[in-house]
């Protein structure tokens, strides 16, 4: 196989970027992530892709809800403050404005293209990401949007290297 093939093609697609946010057991997690799909119509499901890397999958193996925040191409700073840095580390919802909805999950006030997911299954096929099945509890659009896309964001430093498994989730 062409690697340099499969890299023009994924270049190209040039995903929308999304910041999935979660809570377990009291404790708040999100990232930035690339790897997210409608994946049903009719009842509506939503998939999103979780690198094993991030302290987020850990979390999220724990909770049952999730939100997915839709960036607007405004909305640069949003995704370095939860694309560059650990959760473990840091409190990345400290200087922001955010709700809390009745499942627990943390709801970004700038953010609020968004969706609010329930899980029903996690599939590990090997690779750095894991795929979160989800049902969609709740919907809120402020309008239409132009998404911040993968392109956009090509100069922020991820806060882990795809390398970095979790030795135990």
């Amino acid at each position: 196989m062409d690697d340099n093939a499969f890299d023009t093609l994924m270049t190209s697609v040039d995903q929308p970027l999304v910041v999935v946010t979660t809570a377990a057991e009291g404790e708040r997690a999100g990232c930035l992530v690339g790897f997210h799909a409608q994946s049903s119509i009719d009842s509506e499901h939503y998939c999103v892709w979780l690198s094993k890397a991030n302290h987020t999958y850990r979390m999220a193996l724990r909770a049952k809800h999730f939100a997915v925040h839709f960036l607007t191409d405004g909305d640069l700073e949003l995704a370095e403050v939860f694309g560059t840095q650990c959760s473990a580390e840091t409190d990345k919802f400290a200087d922001l404005a955010v709700d809390t909805d009745e499942t627990g999950v943390p709801l970004l006030r700038s953010a609020p293209n968004r969706i609010v997911l329930e899980r029903i299954a996690a599939l590990d096929d090997g690779g750095d990401h894991v795929c979160m099945t989800t049902r969609v509890v709740s919907a809120h659009s402020a309008g239409p949007f132009t998404p911040l896309r993968v392109s956009d964001a090509d100069g922020l430093e991820p806060g882990h290297p795809a390398q970095a498994r979790a030795v135990r989730p």
